[in-house]
């Protein structure tokens, strides 16, 4: 087999593509990855035991949280539910009737391995499921989702440690009023969690912790909307994401200059303590567009839709246009990076934030330490 290195981080599409059958991977692999270089994006295919349902718009697989440890959260449903749906915990009693068997799965990127989350039932959403690889670095990991009730002024973080193999839930005092709060994804830094809605705050915790407590972080001043507001749009125009080593908000959701020109805006959070934010950077769509390394591309002067920051310079964010993939300097006001890019679903029209991560690669994917097999599109499988 030849053997390359891989780039140090990838665009990894959040929706998998599902081979025909078992076979069509390596004897052993539950997964292979094609991992070309950003702004083009890279893809994670697995076989049908993985996801034996047929994918429709409403039902496929989806990679919720990447971690550089190589690990990755997978929703994959188990395909049509023949029965009802019984949870029988202490704090938690429900018989209902759900089209799909519930099914999650923590992969191993270096080893293709993938391993599924006993008692997937007892997930709520997975807008709020998280992935957190253990601060002793030794191999072990966290699942953790939040679970509340509106209203209610404690909460519960349901927790799958790998050292303990079964749910754990444990009880925190939940510090927000009544109000959903938006399930927008969950991000990991500095050792917690972060669950996000983009239209209020972000709640903060360790998982690993024997007595976790939530803390709240608000978005930076005016930047929190009314309840339910851009409900399911928002992450067309907003993200939070970890770059050169802190956590990141990116805005451009009717954010607009003195002059009234639509405007990109990234903001820091100093450290993972703090509930302020620094406006790092921020320019006009007009300024990018206006800038010879735009107009070289040919591209329509457009507000392009927003996918994600660059995970070690915070001044470049990536941008979904037509079919193209825009890297763009926020600080300099140009064009770094443009190539068509492939995601797996959805179509041009419904691209958003939460169908593409920032994957920092493990050191053992980007030596090329690991077997790998290349095509021409750097796809790789692992035996």
């Amino acid at each position: 087999m030849a053997s390359a290195a891989s780039p140090p981080w990838v665009i990894l599409g959040s929706v998998s593509r599902v081979t025909a059958s078992d076979a069509d991977l390596p004897p052993g692999a539950d997964l292979s990855l094609a991992l070309p270089a950003p702004p083009r994006v890279a893809n994670l295919t697995i076989p049908p035991r993985i996801f034996p349902g047929r994918t429709t718009p409403d039902n496929f697989p989806s990679v919720l949280a990447v971690d550089a440890s190589g690990l990755l959260l997978l929703h994959a449903d188990q395909g049509p539910a023949t029965g009802p749906t019984v949870i029988d915990l202490p704090n938690r009693q429900e018989f209902c009737w759900l089209p799909t068997v519930a099914g999650y799965f923590v992969l191993d990127a270096k080893s293709a391995s993938a391993f599924p989350l006993p008692n997937a039932k007892y997930i709520m959403h997975p807008g709020h499921l998280g992935l957190l690889a253990s601060p002793a670095d030794d191999g072990h990991y966290m699942v953790a989702e939040l679970q509340m009730i509106v209203g209610g002024d404690t909460a519960d973080i349901l927790c799958f440690s790998s050292q303990v193999g079964e749910w754990v839930i444990k009880k925190v005092g939940y510090p927000l009023p009544s109000r959903v709060l938006g399930p927008n994804g969950v991000v990991s830094h500095a050792g917690r969690l972060w669950w996000v809605d983009l239209s209020w705050c972000l709640l903060t915790s360790d998982p690993f912790a024997d007595a976790p407590v939530l803390k709240v972080v608000p978005l930076p001043e005016g930047k929190a909307l009314k309840p339910r507001e851009a409900w399911g749009l928002l992450d067309k125009y907003r993200c939070v994401g970890v770059s050169g080593g802190k956590l990141r908000f990116v805005d451009m959701y009717r954010n607009r200059n003195a002059s009234g020109a639509a405007q990109i805006s990234v903001w820091t959070l100093a450290d993972p303590d703090s509930t302020e934010w620094t406006l790092e950077c921020e320019a006009t769509f007009g300024e990018i567009c206006d800038d010879v390394s735009y107009k070289a591309t040919g591209l329509p002067r457009k507000i392009p839709v927003l996918a994600l920051i660059h995970p070690t310079n915070p001044d470049v964010v990536y941008f979904f246009l037509d079919e193209y993939m825009l890297g763009v300097d926020v600080r300099a006001r140009k064009l770094v990076e443009c190539e068509v890019y492939e995601l797996v679903e959805p179509p041009s029209e419904h691209v958003a934030t939460r169908f593409v991560h920032a994957w920092q690669l493990p050191r053992a994917l980007c030596s090329g330490n690991y077997a790998l097999t290349f095509s021409v599109d750097s796809c790789c499988c692992f035996p």
